[in-house]
């Protein structure tokens, strides 16, 4: 297993370790389907990465050339008729067709090779941790990864269980990076298996209506075989894109399609308000929101092409009203944790760059506390999030975006691989409110929850969100100004009670208090029944 164009790199021994002595229990000897040990010190998954972008980059291009040919076909009508002219014009369709097949193989290629670099790279974290472990015990370890105790450090008699340990480790960072290699090679001949046969697959029966629990969705996208859900990717990407319970990987093809069209719709939108003589605030309002979005979308595609890790997954998107958009960093169905970040004011494809910057700082951190494991982290912008203080007054839009996150986070739990991954949900101002409305209302597939700089989440305890005892977290920066939010009560009573403005705007300042405009303090932690709700304690 080297990198693309590498040569197996000759065996050595990892930085600061011993290769001289006699070594015990070989848990880097490699056998049939085995990765080494010299060979996952040395391989690069920045090559597998690079190489999956190049990949993604032979979508675009087969979109241009198809793009060209009906150009193409589209002049041939023009002046040449007849059953030549009626032959060709068939033909070309059916080139058209295939280049259009290239862009979600390309896609799919991409996916495959961000993945196995994404394992290699959580099978070096563990390799190098049972390194440190191998450093702190007294065991030594050779080149090829065989260890024995240290008789400096490491007496005979207690040598056995640091020894185990430590082969062990190494054992089982080599099985990840075997397992992975196997499966990208699988996941690429099955590719290369179907590019063979021509995509050739009939439309499957029956559809999911909008709506569908996921789980049912999930069972209906499993019983179909691999040609047809390649059909419904590249024949219906609306569909697929959008439908809580379907993989990930394929929604991430079928918006990734739709990129190209979404842009086209936001500059057909463009140039109708454009074209109206005279202009007012409404057109000027709604062509400074278009350039915003389309400038957003813009920015989101190219996060999407670049080639840094982790690779982004496009599980939603659309260019109506202030834009959504649903992007996961790493594949949220192989993670071992999963994050989904819900922003909260203002927040819009404008800037969904910026928010997914932040939930990329969250998974930063995972990736530093378990740097072995596989982690997600999801930008949930599914909802109308609001734009000014008199909309953010009111709960509506949190109640309207309940159902919606509850779909996702049900989808997420249906599609996943393998065991549940640890779910986390974190709501960020308005976004709080979001969060806790749904977990209320709706019940979220959640193992925790996380409020920060919150107004209020719609409760008065942490029992009434429906997730374990202690996995309720908030916190409020000192300085956050929503830490002089009150009840819309507390307002009203100074003015009804004689007090002047100044005096209950003095009021205000003096101090937080236990209530917000949405309920009680999440992060208070003298509040009965919200004791847990305290981040970092």
């Amino acid at each position: 297993m080297t990198g693309p164009g590498q040569a197996a790199a000759p065996e050595q021994a990892a930085p600061g370790q011993a290769t001289q002595g006699r070594a015990a229990p070989a848990a880097g000897q490699v056998g049939p389907g085995q990765v080494g040990y010299a060979q996952l010190w040395t391989v690069d998954p920045a090559a597998w990465r690079a190489t999956g972008v190049a990949w993604a980059s032979l979508a675009g291009l087969g979109e241009r050339r198809a793009g060209e040919l009906a150009d193409g076909a589209t002049v041939l009508r023009s002046g040449w008729s007849g059953q030549a002219a009626g032959a060709a014009e068939v033909r070309l369709a059916e080139l058209r067709a295939e280049l259009l097949t290239l862009a979600p193989a390309a896609i799919e290629a991409d996916q495959t090779l961000a993945e196995f670099a994404a394992r290699l790279t959580a099978a070096r974290a563990r390799l190098s941790a049972a390194v440190t472990l191998a450093d702190t015990a007294g065991v030594l370890v050779d080149r090829w990864g065989q260890v024995r105790p240290d008789p400096g450090r490491l007496p005979a008699d207690r040598a056995g269980p640091p020894v185990v340990a430590v082969a062990s480790a190494i054992r089982g960072a080599l099985d990840l990076a075997a397992a992975a290699d196997r499966e990208a090679a699988d996941r690429l001949g099955q590719l290369a298996e179907a590019a063979g046969s021509g995509w050739s697959a009939r439309p499957p029966p029956g559809r999911p209506a909008p709506g569908t629990d996921p789980n049912l969705v999930n069972l209906w996208w499993t019983g179909l075989t691999p040609a047809e859900r390649r059909w419904l990717v590249g024949h219906e990407p609306d569909l697929v894109g959008r439908l809580d319970g379907i993989p990930a990987v394929a929604r991430d093809q079928a918006n990734r399609l739709l990129l190209g069209a979404r842009r086209e719709a936001l500059l057909a939108q463009w140039g109708q308000l454009l074209a109206r003589v005279p202009r007012g605030p409404v057109e000027l309002a709604g062509l400074r929101r278009i350039d915003a979005a389309l400038a957003g979308l813009d920015a989101l595609a190219a996060r999407l092409a670049a080639p840094e890790t982790p690779r982004a997954y496009l599980l939603g998107l659309e260019v109506g009203g202030e834009g959504r958009a649903v992007v996961a960093l790493g594949n949220p169905d192989r993670a071992t944790g999963i994050l989904t970040y819900v922003p909260g004011m203002t927040a819009g494809l404008d800037d969904a760059t910026g928010e997914l910057g932040r939930a990329a700082r969250v998974l930063s951190r995972c990736a530093e506390l378990a740097p072995g494991e596989e982690t997600s982290a999801v930008l949930w912008l599914d909802y109308d999030a609001p734009d000014f203080l008199h909309e953010a007054a009111l709960d509506w839009q949190a109640r309207a975006a309940g159902d919606g996150l509850h779909r996702f986070q049900e989808g997420l739990r249906a599609s996943h691989d393998g065991p549940a991954a640890r779910q986390t949900v974190l709501g960020h101002s308005y976004g709080s409110l979001v969060v806790g409305t749904a977990a209320r209302d709706h019940g979220l597939a959640a193992d925790a929850l996380v409020f920060v700089g919150s107004p209020g989440v719609g409760v008065a305890h942490a029992s009434e969100l429906g997730v374990p005892p202690g996995q309720v977290w908030a916190s409020t920066a000192p300085d956050d100004v929503i830490r002089l939010t009150r009840p819309p009560g507390e307002l009203i009573r100074p003015a009804i009670n004689g007090i002047s403005p100044l005096g209950a705007l003095t009021d205000l300042l003096a101090g937080p208090g236990d209530e917000r405009w949405f309920g009680r303090d999440p992060a208070n932690p003298a509040l009965d029944g919200m004791a847990k709700i305290v981040l970092g304690r």
